[in-house]
């Protein structure tokens, strides 16, 4: 009965256009009433979740991407990106995706990845004589790379999600999404060149020489090293995980203050307010989600759940894919951070049953995550690529098939071969 009441009026809530936040936490609210535990349990739940030293890397984090985003490093790696692969056939979008790449590295953020290359390439490319639906395809695709990468806070959510269910490291998690990253880059420019060439995009000059493409590097290196000095300081014992997204804000600010000379007082503001708007939103989650993740638990939820995938298949591949189609249908309704604090400790308990190893399923998890920022009705960075491509989500979904085609490679690749995502970790041990 209870569970049945957390289900109806948790759906019921987002139905109406509640928040997910505020519909967690009313119907974690409306179960322990008809339950008749005291409501206490959901405050005491919500402030236990919170209080985790870890997620200290979480205002870091974000607040190292804001500064980056404002700071002017987005255009040093466009430069950079466009010096290596801009005069091949479709050369911007294949610049577009390195760019999004190695930006979505250092700041980790999805959203701010398309934020920041995207207002600076898509313009560009419709400028250029691209169609708006390519561009922003393009952008939108390869900016969800910086949910899997080193300075992605959405490694640390996904970590205290799996608390209790099994130990998850950070460093771990960090190095399984690396290798898949890269996989995920190489899909997103196979698909950005085959569309360019099917629809007879130009080539824009020719190669400049190495030269050039030192001159782009050396520029954009101080923003570059961010992910070397985060990944060195945890693998050589210098700071922990925690401490590294201290570190990162701390070199952010040496790069675009000091060194470029880009940041100024007032992106400064404005980056402090927008991570500190990120990090209440996300803090609140957890906190909220803490309390529906316990009552999922005391009503044994993923056992329930995995009896029923059971009476389907009890083949792991296709245990598997149904987890994959799972998240990618809740992902599209939900939020990345609700849905990793919701969907993980339902569905990685059934994961590993059938083998897959812990940071396996996080890689798993994250790469659906980021494809639900993609997709509507809650598709975050596809809504920011169509505003600044000035064009309708609708035109957007009808060429997005090769772009989808691309991730769903990378993931399938990362769901059946785990030596993916398990071979660095592994050989770092």
């Amino acid at each position: 009965m209870e569970l049945t009441v957390l289900g109806v009026s948790f759906t019921l809530l987002l139905l109406l256009g509640v928040p997910v936040a505020f519909a967690i936490g009313l119907s974690s609210v409306v179960t322990i009433v008809a339950s008749g535990l005291p409501i206490a349990v959901v405050f005491q739940k919500m402030v236990g979740g919170m209080q985790v030293f870890s997620f200290l890397a979480i205002p870091f984090f974000v607040f190292a991407g804001e500064l980056m985003l404002y700071g002017g490093i987005a255009e040093r790696i466009v430069r950079f990106a466009n010096s290596l692969v801009g005069h091949v056939r479709g050369g911007l979008g294949m610049s577009n995706v390195l760019g999004c790449t190695i930006f979505g590295g250092i700041a980790g953020s999805p959203l701010a990845d398309v934020s920041a290359i995207g207002s600076v390439m898509i313009p560009l490319m419709k400028k250029e004589g691209y169609d708006a639906d390519y561009a922003v395809n393009v952008t939108t695709h390869a900016a969800l790379v910086g949910a899997i990468m080193p300075t992605s806070h959405n490694l640390i959510i996904f970590t205290l999600a799996t608390s209790g269910i099994a130990s998850v490291s950070i460093l771990g998690l960090i190095l399984a999404g690396l290798v898949p990253a890269i996989i995920l880059t190489l899909c997103n420019l196979a698909a950005a060149y085959w569309v360019a060439v099917k629809r007879g995009y130009p080539t824009h000059g020719e190669f400049k020489g190495w030269g050039e493409v030192l001159s782009a590097f050396t520029a954009s290196l101080p923003g570059l090293l961010v992910i070397v000095i985060i990944l060195g300081g945890i693998l050589s014992g210098a700071f922990t995980a925690t401490e590294s997204a201290s570190i990162a804000v701390a070199w952010a600010l040496f790069i675009t203050a000091l060194v470029y000379k880009s940041l100024t007082w007032h992106n400064f503001i404005k980056a402090c307010a927008k991570a500190c708007k990120t990090t209440g939103v996300v803090l609140l989650l957890i906190g909220i989600s803490s309390a529906f993740g316990y009552f999922m638990a005391l009503y044994e939820v993923p056992q329930k759940t995995g009896e029923l995938m059971k009476m389907v298949s009890d083949t792991p591949w296709v245990i598997f894919l149904m987890i994959n189609v799972l998240l990618f249908i809740l992902g599209t309704f939900l939020d990345m951070a609700a849905t990793i604090l919701i969907c993980t400790p339902i569905f990685m308990p059934i994961a590993m049953q059938f083998g897959m190893d812990p940071l396996q399923f996080g890689i798993l998890m994250l790469i659906n995550c980021a494809l639900g920022l993609n997709t509507p009705p809650v598709g975050t960075v596809q809504f920011v690529g169509c505003a600044i491509g000035e064009i309708s989500v609708g035109q957007v979904m009808r060429t997005i098939a090769p772009f989808y085609g691309a991730l769903g490679m990378c993931l399938l690749l990362v769901t059946y071969v785990p030596a993916f995502s398990l071979w660095l970790p592994n050989l770092m041990k």
